[in-house]
């Protein structure tokens, strides 16, 4: 089977220069906001899901959960695996294929870590995958980034040089996807890669979550918690549950 653009992209070491700037304040400043609001038992078991280098993973087991992080990348599972202990486990692992059953109190899939495949289908096999690892009373977070404005504030060319390298980034948006195409050289080679995710909105997310069995029960416009507004937040945080 052809080999996906996120499972090169995202094992490539460049993909972690470019978005190098993704802070460990950023991610605890969210997660200290997310348990706040939702509560979870001192010994809540959580997935997180597409969990990359893992910063999630770890901040959320500093804080006493037992924690699980899967991602399809090797490279990032590796790299998370030196702070593993006995409530902090890493595995290579595709979202889409069915993990535990009935074990998870929160499932996380946060930083548009979602939108990546051809078909509606699949993105809502994926999401019944969610769901079948939570507990009855499980809670599904997911995190993407707010369709509308990305779109309206499209910025089609930029630069971005990091680590001696000139990465030439051009956005569009394509048969309902946003697609970022990526090029650069390095030690005179040149590289291509692409980001397609789908412009998934409000509404695409409910009908999916409804026919993966699960309702949307709270929304919100970015990383403190403020309610969203679909024309000028910066994300779209969903809190479900199983229907």
């Amino acid at each position: 089977m052809q080999r996906k653009w996120f499972q090169y992209w995202f094992n490539s070491p460049y993909y972690h220069i470019l978005y190098q700037q993704r802070n460990d304040a950023e991610a605890e400043f969210f997660i200290d906001k997310l348990t706040s609001f939702l509560n979870p038992e001192a010994d809540a078991k959580m997935l997180d899901i597409a969990c990359g280098k893992g910063r999630h993973s770890i901040y959320l087991n500093k804080k006493g959960f037992d924690v699980t992080g899967i991602d399809l990348s090797e490279q990032s599972i590796k790299y998370a695996k030196q702070f593993e202990n006995s409530k902090l486990h890493f595995l290579v692992h595709d979202m889409r294929r069915l993990f535990y059953i009935n074990y998870f109190d929160v499932a996380l899939n946060l930083f548009t870590s979602f939108g990546y495949f051809d078909t509606e289908k699949e993105h809502v096999n994926a999401l019944k995958t969610f769901r079948k690892c939570l507990t009855t009373e499980g809670i599904l977070v997911l995190d993407y980034f707010n369709t509308e404005k990305i779109i309206r504030n499209l910025n089609s060319c930029e630069t971005k040089s990091l680590d001696g390298i000139t990465f030439q980034i051009t956005k569009s948006v394509v048969d309902g996807k946003i697609i970022k195409k990526i090029d650069f050289e390095d030690q005179q080679r040149v590289y291509h890669f692409e980001e397609r995710v789908q412009a998934f909105s409000f509404e695409d997310f409910e009908r999916m979550l409804g026919k993966a069995g699960m309702v949307i029960q709270k929304t919100f416009g970015n990383y403190d918690l403020a309610d969203f507004d679909k024309t000028n937040s910066d994300r779209l945080i969903l809190i479900c549950k199983k229907a």
